[in-house]
C-alpha cells in the first residue's frame, strides 16, 4: 500500500459517496487507475464495505448502553454466547476483551423502559452470562470516524 491508496482510503472514510471521479480528482489520479486501486483495496479486504451512518434518535434507538457482560470461561459457553449476540439486532457492537469483562456489548433500545425489558428478557437469558453491568451513556463526544491512515 502506498501513499495514493492511503489518500483513497482518507477519502473514502470520510464521504464514501464519492464518485470515481471526484475520488481521482482528490487524489490526483485519472479515474481509470482510480477506480482499478479502488477495487483492488476491496479485492484485498481493505475495504470491507460501504454503508450509511443513521442517526439513532431518528430510527427509535436513542437511548445507548454499554453492557460489560462476564461468561463463563470454557469454549462452548463462550461460542454458543456469540453466535446469540450475532443474531441480536439491539446489539449494535460485540467485543471479546482481554482480562474482566470478558465481553463489552453496545446496545440501542428506544428508552430506558425497553432496555429493562431487554436486560430481563434477552440480556441476562444469553448462554454463560454470568454477570452484567451496564453503563448508560449520557452523550456521545466522539462518534467512529473509522481508523487512522497515515
Amino acid at each position: 500500500m502506498d501513499a495514493i491508496d492511503r489518500r483513497i482510503l482518507r477519502e473514502l472514510q470520510a464521504d464514501g459517496r464519492l464518485t470515481n471521479q471526484e475520488l481521482a480528482a482528490r487524489v490526483g489520479l485519472t479515474p481509470s487507475p482510480c477506480l482499478r486501486r479502488v477495487r483492488q483495496l476491496e479485492d484485498d479486504g481493505v475495504i470491507r464495505g460501504y454503508r450509511a451512518v443513521i442517526d439513532p434518535v431518528a430510527v427509535g434507538r436513542g437511548f445507548e448502553v454499554f453492557a460489560s457482560v462476564e461468561v463463563h470461561r470454557d469454549r462452548a459457553a463462550v461460542e454458543a454466547f456469540e453466535t446469540e449476540v450475532q443474531a441480536i439486532p439491539d446489539i449494535v457492537e460485540a467485543y471479546r476483551l482481554y482480562g474482566a469483562p470478558g465481553c463489552l456489548l453496545r446496545i440501542a433500545v428506544s428508552d430506558s423502559d425497553a432496555y429493562e425489558r431487554f436486560w430481563t428478557e434477552k440480556l441476562i437469558a444469553l448462554p454463560g452470562v454470568s454477570d452484567v453491568n451496564s453503563q448508560m451513556i449520557m452523550k456521545r463526544i466522539k462518534a467512529p470516524q473509522g481508523v487512522p491512515v497515515e
